[in-house]
């Protein structure tokens, strides 16, 4: 070591030389670094969806799901297999180890699942794979401050916007919602079809005919060759009306039509404008998006993986301002933006670190009372985060809000190897040492012992980084971060700040003037110290008697899995009863819109509707009509916190009969990354009969309206959508020369119209579809079901009864279940409710083979925090193996290691001061003190026994020692506590995701 030190001093135009390098790489690895809300995560999930016709729930459960999820189950690394089964479509969730290579996974379950997509019965089997990015990175909707035509509107955004916004770099995709599509109708009279003895396949098939292009072949002329085609696509409204589609008699006599086409005399044409109306209209729509009321197009824009999330975004915006400019009078209203949110965060962890570092240096000089040695110091801090980044570019790691958090809990840490450093240089030079041989000798006492503390620190982020699941990938890189941070302080602290201290202080008169009573100094420490070693033990009672006592207080802490969002804004999932037409459920919606605006008082509050299927900010695969998803950003001026407003809504809408609320914090994308559930508890029954399982569930819901801090409790086994079963007389049928098919094709045309090919109509190509007026239910039984000339009512030749579809069939590791869901009132938390849960649920009494369990969030917490406990048991026996080596002894590193269990008291004791909550943030958070909390005492008894090996007593040197590194002790752990308390009390994006660990590690 003395000779790496002594090679520093001699030689400080390379160590500058160096230095600057390493700046200058660092500020290039700096400008090349990606930013971006979260590490790269690779949520580790591939999804199965399948359709099978009108086939039940538990046919499709028997033939198909329960053979899949056997073959998805035997797959390598598979940790869950779940599958929501509806008539006639289901869903696999396949999710697999956080270190599995999921196109591997890919590969491997797609041939597995080879066999099935070869089975005539399904009409649709599709694997896709999912991942932390499948929100959109910008949510926006588009509206004209004149026209309100969906349609138009529609082909704007489709052919100009989306091709406009695809060509932004970064861009993957663009998905529109909430547009409509016009296409010509034609509304037939039935009474005129039946007395021209029409029918509507008869005009589809004549329209197919007459609206065509045809290649005629070729001919040639002097060597050309030219192709013969038969243009006849039909263009306007007009050109359909005049279709002959039959001919009748003239004679009053014979007034009947003909399908056939007759050449002679005494027959007219029947010209399709005489049997229907023929006009262009919008069809019914998909879904309705509105923004604050007004209709809009909804406009998803998703991002390429592996692109940077900022860039895109404001490529994004950029891109929207120009196109304002060409499109005056539309507007498009950014609802969220991942872009925005990232900016925030990490300008607030940045603002946090700054302030910290700046706090750092002001101790500091309060400290030394010198500017030159608080220079020198403070230069550690810049050197090695930007050192840092250098390692960071090369490890292919992005600034997020996980490794900037990882920087800004090391920056107070950054100079403690250089205070440590400077103050044994000084206290050498008091000796009367040259101010070479005072640098060399300071330097290379305290080198092992600033090498071990610093190994301490980072050996406690090995578990971290080997750490399995979702907790070891997201703070896998804020572990690196931290470990190169700490390698490049190190660095910093043994070659460049000794070499700084020799050139700038090589005036006698700064020696002087720092030997003066200046500098702050702790003199009263050793007469009290001698005091506390003659009473030891008492003072080892009374630290045992802090210990257990504080330990006491866990139970009143809490704990939950991630610390709650602090945003001000949340989703509603809307659900109305099965069948429920969209017009009802955008009614519905626009009823809660106004309750929400009366409720809040807050005309600046932005609500986001997305009314049925397609994506919306809480929607699922199975959306239907009768379901909708709201966003709701509240503004800053707002009276209301989210939960707030959340309690409200639900106690004004609790009581309306067939409506169902259910709420969700905005979480950004590591809360839909970490939770499995949109609400915090979920209550899961395992068993075999359905009905014996709705029954259980019921019970469940009822019982957990009863538990305190429990609203919106709700329950996934629900009655099927209502319709109407026709049986048809296969023999009655056949007896009239029809089968199944006809009836049921009869049926179709009746009820949905015939579809009667396209035509090309200002651009796009439009549907035409032919239509009769709709029946109602009362006349189904009424229906003419034709047969040559003769007619029947449907009545005549089915069986026609009112039903309700089977229910939906919930899964998982290959057993049926039902899911009860329940939202937490504020002051409330997960680990406290789920107790009063598994307490009142245990009044239940289940059949054989019937089980409750409490999962969600509540699970991944018991499976996060026991692999984070693990880690920290490992951290410690790490800890202690680096300081046996270090001292060479099995009972020092004993001794140090007491320090841990008080540093696990101060944590304890700011949680509940603080009413933080133990999360796996927090804990985190502990795992990194674990390593701080021993390098104080790792120098201290470094130095006393360097005292006792001069032939000092134990007693002295141990009064001796503490008297000599308080100061030292005092600046670096305060130095750590400033620079960490901005990010403990911030507030702004991401602040409650970082201000746990700041807590933490402060105690």
């Amino acid at each position: 070591m003395k000779k790496i030190i002594t090679f520093a001093v001699k030689n400080p135009v390379t160590i500058l030389m160096a230095v600057l390098g390493i700046m200058l790489l660092g500020k290039i690895s700096y400008d090349k670094l990606s930013v971006d809300l979260l590490p790269d995560l690779n949520n580790p999930k591939l999804y199965v969806d399948i359709n099978a016709g009108e086939r039940p729930p538990e046919e499709i459960e028997k033939f198909f799901i329960k053979r899949m999820e056997s073959m998805a189950i035997r797959q390598r690394d598979v940790l869950t297999v779940s599958s929501i089964i509806k008539a006639g479509t289901a869903q696999i969730t396949v999710e697999y180890a956080w270190n599995k290579d999921m196109d591997e996974a890919f590969l491997d379950l797609q041939k597995a699942m080879n066999s099935f997509a070869q089975d005539e019965k399904l009409t649709k089997l599709e694997i896709t794979q999912n991942n932390p990015n499948t929100d959109p990175i910008i949510l926006v909707g588009m509206s004209h401050e004149h026209f309100t035509n969906m349609a138009e509107l529609r082909k704007i955004a489709d052919s100009y916007i989306r091709n406009e916004l695809v060509r932004v770099e970064g861009v993957a995709d663009v998905t529109l919602s909430g547009g409509e599509e016009s296409n010509l109708v034609i509304k037939t009279d039935p009474y005129k079809l039946a007395a021209y003895n029409l029918t509507i396949d008869a005009i589809s098939k004549q329209i197919v005919e007459e609206n065509q292009r045809l290649s005629g072949g070729r001919v040639a002329e002097m060597g050309t060759q030219y192709i013969v085609s038969g243009v006849n696509m039909l263009k306007t409204a007009e050109d359909f009306g005049n279709i002959i589609v039959s001919y009748k008699k003239t004679e009053a006599t014979n007034a009947t039509a003909t399908t056939q086409t007759v050449d002679g005399e005494g027959m007219a044409p029947i010209y399709l404008k005489e049997l229907a109306e023929i006009s262009f209209e919008n069809k019914l729509p998909e879904n309705i998006v509105r923004i604050n009321g007004k209709r809009c197009i909804g406009l998803s824009i998703y991002k390429e993986m592996q692109h940077n999330t900022v860039k895109t975004v404001e490529g994004v915006v950029k891109r929207f301002a120009e196109i304002e400019k060409a499109l005056p009078g539309y507007e498009f209203d950014i609802v969220s933006n991942q872009g925005t949110f990232i900016n925030s965060a990490i300008s607030e962890v940045k603002d946090s670190a700054i302030l910290g570092i700046l706090l750092a240096v002001v101790v500091l000089y309060l400290f030394l009372r010198n500017l030159k040695v608080t220079f020198v110091i403070s230069l550690a801090i810049p050197i090695s985060i930007i050192a840092t980044f250098n390692l960071m570019f090369f490890n292919d790691l992005t600034l997020n809000i996980m490794t900037l958090g990882g920087l800004a809990l090391g920056a107070g840490m950054l100079v403690d190897n250089a205070i440590v450093v400077i103050e044994s240089i000084f206290r050498n030079q008091e000796k009367g040492l040259s101010l070479k041989e005072a640098v060399v000798q300071g330097t290379s006492e305290v080198g092992s012992a600033v090498t071990a503390s610093t190994l301490t620190t980072i050996v406690v982020f090995l578990p971290i980084v080997y750490l399995h699941g979702a907790s070891g990938e997201l703070f896998k890189d804020q572990a690196w971060t931290v470990t190169f941070s700490l390698v490049s302080s190190l660095f910093v602290a043994i070659l460049v700040i000794p070499t700084l201290y020799e050139r700038l202080l090589r005036n006698k008169k700064e020696t002087k003037a720092m030997q003066t009573d200046a500098s702050i100094r702790i003199d009263g420490y050793s007469k009290m110290l001698r005091t506390i070693l003659k009473r030891r033990w008492f003072v080892v009672a009374m630290s045992l008697l802090l210990v257990c006592a504080t330990y006491c207080l866990l139970p009143f802490i809490g704990a939950e899995f991630m610390p709650k969002s602090e945003n001000n804004s949340f989703n509603i999932s809307v659900k109305m009863q099965e069948g429920t037409r969209l017009e009802r459920t955008a009614s519905t919606v626009e009823s809660i819109e106004n309750l929400i605006y009366a409720i809040t008082q807050d005309s600046l509050c932005t609500i986001y509707s997305h009314v049925g299927p397609g994506y919306s900010s809480g929607g699922t695969t199975f959306d239907g009509d009768n379901t909708a998803s709201m966003k709701v950003i509240l503004s800053s001026d707002s009276k209301f916190t989210p939960e707030e407003l959340m309690e409200e809504i639900f106690d004004n809408t609790t009581n309306i009969e067939g409506l169902e609320l259910s709420f969700a914090q905005d979480r950004n994308s590591l809360g839909a990354l970490m939770g499995s559930e949109d609400a915090p508890i979920v209550i899961e029954v395992k068993g075999e009969e359905l009905d014996e399982i709705a029954n259980i569930a019921e019970q469940v819901s009822e019982l957990a309206k009863g538990v305190p801090g429990l609203f919106n409790v709700s329950n996934s086994i629900e009655d099927g959508a209502p319709e109407m079963v026709i049986t048809v007389n296969r023999a009655l049928a056949g007896m009239n020369n029809l089968n199944v098919t006809t009836i049921v094709t009869q049926i179709q045309e009746q009820l949905s119209g015939k579809s009667a090919g396209q035509m090309d109509y200002k651009g796009e190509m439009r549907d035409i579809m032919i239509k009769v007026p709709e029946i109602p239910l009362s006349q189904l039984n009424d229906m003419v079901i034709t047969s040559g000339a003769k007619q029947f009512r449907l009545a005549e030749l089915a069986d026609v009864r009112r039903d309700v579809a089977p229910k939906e069939i919930f899964r998982r590791n290959q057993n049926r279940i039902a899911k009860v869901t329940a939202n937490l009132e504020e002051g409330y938390t997960l680990s406290r409710v789920s107790e009063n849960i598994r307490a009142t649920l245990s009044a239940i009494e289940l059949p054989a083979n019937y089980s409750i369990n409490i999962t969600g969030e509540e699970e991944k917490r018991q499976e996060s925090m026991g692999g984070l406990i693990f880690a920290l048991i490992l951290s410690v026996v790490l800890v202690y193996m680096v300081m046996a080596s270090q001292f060479e002894s099995l009972l020092h590193p004993f001794t140090i290691l007491l320090t841990i269990p008080l540093a696990l008291v101060g944590a304890i004791l700011l949680f509940f001061i603080t009413g933080t909550t133990i999360n796996i943030m927090g804990v985190i958070g502990v795992i990194m003190l674990s390593g701080i909390a021993v390098n104080s005492s790792i120098i201290l008894v470094d130095r006393i026994n360097q005292l006792k090996d001069d032939g000092m007593a134990l007693d002295d040197a141990i009064v001796a020692a503490a008297q000599q590194r308080i100061r030292p002790i005092f600046m670096t752990s305060i130095t750590t506590i400033l620079s960490l308390l901005p990010m403990a009390i911030a507030f702004g994006d991401g602040a409650s995701l970082r201000a746990p660990m700041a807590i933490a590690v402060i105690s």
